[in-house]
Parts: C-alpha cells; structure tokens; sequence
C-alpha cells in the first residue's frame, strides 16, 4: 500500500534540537517542497507500480520520502548508494527527507521508484516551481535568454568494432542463460557460444591494435578482422534466431525475459553490420542519421557544433529558456541535431504559454539570427530583440547593433553560458548515467529542478 508519510516522531524533534540548524538554503527548500501540487504529481506517478498499490499490499517507503530524497540526490550529486548513506548518517538529511528514525529505503527501492516518474510530470514540477517564483517575485518572465548544450549519454567512444563485439557478448550471454531454461524443460541446445565471445573479443583487439599503426598494411589486417568479427555476429546471430521460437513457447516469466532481450538486442546488431558494412568495405560516408553509436543507448546522436575541444560529442542536445531571477523556465531534449535558428520561435511560444505574455526582452547568440526570427518575436510583442547577426552586416546594421540597448542585452545573454556551465557542474548535466531515452528525459528534469530550487532558496 502506497503511503504519504511517516508519522511525526516527537522523539526525533527532540534529538534533531541537540545539532546544529538546517542550511537556511536546505531549509527553503524545504518549506516550498510542502506544496501540495508536487506531492500529488509525484503520488500519481508512484501510484501506477502496481493495479492496487494504493489500497493493497505491504506499507511502502511514503511518496514524502521518495520525492525528498530524489531531490537531495540532484541537489548533491550522489549515487543512490552515496545517497543512502549520506541521509543515514546524517539527522538534518534525515529531517529534510522526513525519515525521521524510521529505516531509509535502500539504493535499490529508490531506483525502482525513482523509474516510475515520468518525464511529463518533471515538465510539470518545473511549471509548478515557476509558478511559484512568480507569486514570490523571484522572476516576472521580463527577459529572457535562450541557448543550446549537449548532455552526452554515458557510452563510450564508439567504434563499430567495439559494438559488434558488445553484440556478440550481449546475444551469447542471453543463448547461455536460455540454455540452462530450455534444459530445465527437456529442450536441449548444443551449441557452445561462450567461444564465440571469447573469438569476437580477441578479433575486436586485434582490429584496434591495427587501426593505432594506420599503415596501408595494418590497415588491410583491420578490414580483414572486420571481415571474420562481422561472420561471428552473424552466426551469433543465427544462434539467437533459432533459440527465440524455444524461448517464446514457454510459460516462465524468466524466458519471455530472455526473448525480449534477443529481440532488441537482435536487430541493433545488424544495424552495426550493415553500418561496418558499408563503410569498411563499400567505402561510403554513412550519415549520422543512419549510425547507431551504442547498442546499450540507440537513441544517442551525433553532434558536431564546431567546438574545438569538443569536435563530436554523442547525446543530445538540450534547448534551455532563461529568464530574470536565473531560472529554466522552459528545457526541451531535441532529436537529433537540428539548427538552432530553428529553436527561437518554439522557446518564445514556451515563455508565452509560462507566463501568459511576451519577453519585453529575448536574446540569442548568432546561431539563432534570422531575419523572420526578429520579425516574428516583433510581431509577438517582443520589445528588445537581441540577435547579433553573423557573417557581412551592413553599416545600417552595426549601427542597430551599436545601440545602448542592444549592447546591454548581449551582455546580459552572457550569462547564460554561466547557468549552463552551472547546471553541469553542480547538477550533474553533463553526463546522464540514467539508461534510455526515458531515463535521459528523467535525468534531465531532476537537474533543472533541483537547480531552480537552489537560485530560489538563494533568492
């Protein structure tokens, strides 16, 4: 049965009076997380684990503890093993996440409630929190500053040889756990596939030991371990094809596991071959469209935006709004890499749907300049317009450019690489190291939030 919370715990109020006071920042966050609407978001989503979590079954940890608890992850940039511990040994995290002296759920109950929160409701806790900075005149929605990053997902470079041999170890690890299913129910499968993975390892190390050399010679080693690599995905393959029919007749829940696992793992595996394919032994520029860069996260792209340090980064690309009092009002992970220009009228109809009204003023970087971009935040009621143009301006132009207001507001833009740079580095979105599309969304609209709630508990 789903819980709302703990009871309070006198004894605890009286033990928690003996150490020192709660961060007054810790504190205000406090006090705006007992709004009833974040609560009830959360609670709707925790609700649906199970058919009859809210009225049956064995007490569970209270949404209170859950929603607090994911918020002082974000807040800190813990594990949940690091958060565990830290709000065990802790009594001030222990009074902020209102465990009070109870047990605190372990890293794996919180991972699996934290899965069941969905991005659509972290969009609408960040509304909820905007919202309420606008009541507290944290922000008016006057400005607004508007820009792109990339949060990479947590892979590893990628190599289409590491993949195929990911591929094989993947499908080969599933054969042998259905093996000993299938022999459990008479059904005996021969096959000795721990060879295979051991063979496509020693191939895959062999092709990037001879792609280091970029000899003519080495080079023609690489094709030719391509070339037996990609005949021992394919006979892997094959394997997998006729243990998957076995795998679906039986009743158990573990082997309709196994299927499913072959089946999404069975088909990224030939994406790979036919990507190496064409591209080790066709000669031909695959486009990033048509690459997969991860068979463990399919849904990574490829970007290039022209950064020195940074030439191809593999994620996606996050569009943030910006406005007065430092917080994201709007984020939005896009498919893809799209062109920025194209980001400046959705994030004006974001800000008007937030707010109810125009920016007096909106800025972007050069990316985003286009004539029929200033047109339409004009038409919209947009009183300042800052979009540097790039490339020829005409003197006409630099005299626009010149003046005191639109100096002022390219200053102020600024900033944003500043909040971006923040929100990497305190909140942890550089990097996601939640697994899926879902699981990045997920990971996306913790950061913001819990980064929202820090400028406003500083306010």
């Amino acid at each position: 049965m789903l819980r709302d919370s703990h009871p309070i715990d006198k004894l605890f109020e009286q033990i928690v009076m003996l150490v020192p006071k709660m961060d007054p920042v810790l504190a205000r966050i406090d006090r705006y997380l007992e709004a009833k609407v974040f609560f009830q978001l959360v609670k709707h989503d925790l609700a649906k684990r199970y058919p009859m979590t809210l009225l049956t079954g064995r007490s569970s940890t209270p949404v209170e503890v859950i929603l607090r608890m994911l918020v002082v992850k974000q807040l800190y940039g813990y594990s949940y093993e690091g958060l565990e511990r830290a709000v065990c040994d802790s009594l001030v995290l222990r009074q902020f996440c209102r465990v009070y002296l109870n047990t605190v759920p372990d890293d794996t109950t919180l991972i699996r409630w934290a899965n069941l929160v969905q991005p659509s409701t972290l969009e609408q806790f960040n509304r909820g929190i905007i919202e309420m900075a606008v009541k507290l005149k944290v922000s008016r929605g006057r400005k607004l500053r508007t820009d792109g990053t990339v949060v990479e997902t947590h892979i590893h470079p990628p190599r289409d040889s590491q993949m195929l041999a990911d591929s094989v170890r993947v499908v080969v690890r599933t054969l042998e756990r259905a093996k000993k299913v299938l022999t459990q129910s008479n059904q005996w499968v021969p096959q000795n596939f721990v060879a295979l993975n051991q063979e496509a390892k020693r191939v895959s190390h062999q092709i990037s030991e001879a792609m280091r050399r970029r000899s003519a010679e080495a080079k023609q080693v690489g094709k030719e371990g391509y070339r037996r690599l990609i005949e021992i995905t394919q006979t892997t393959l094959q394997d997998a094809q006729e243990v998957l029919p076995l795998l679906e007749k039986q009743a158990s829940a573990q082997a309709h596991k196994l299927a499913a696992t072959l089946k999404t793992f069975a088909p990224r595996a030939e994406q790979v071959i036919d990507q190496a394919t064409r591209r080790i032994f066709n000669d031909e520029k695959v486009p990033a469209a048509d690459k997969i860069v991860s068979i463990f996260e399919p849904h990574t792209a490829i970007i290039k935006r022209g950064k020195e340090n940074h030439p191809v980064e593999y994620g996606h690309k996050v569009w943030l709004n910006e406005v007065d009092g430092g917080l994201i009002s709007h984020y939005r992970i896009l498919a893809g890499n799209p062109s920025d220009q194209d980001q400046w009228l959705p994030s004006l109809n974001a800000h008007r749907d937030q707010f109810g009204h125009s920016p007096e003023l909106a800025s972007g970087d050069r990316g985003l300049y286009s004539a029929s971009n200033e047109t339409e935040a004009i038409q919209m009621g947009v009183k300042q317009v800052i979009l540097p143009k790039p490339g020829y301006r005409s003197k006409k132009r630099k005299r626009y450019e010149a003046q005191s207001w639109f100096q002022e507001g390219r200053n102020w833009h600024a900033g944003v690489e500043g909040r971006i740079s923040v929100l990497k580095r305190s909140h942890a979105l550089g990097r996601c190291l939640n697994h899926g599309l879902t699981g990045f969304e997920r990971w996306i609209g913790w950061g913001v939030i819990s980064a929202n709630l820090r400028v406003m508990a500083r306010t």
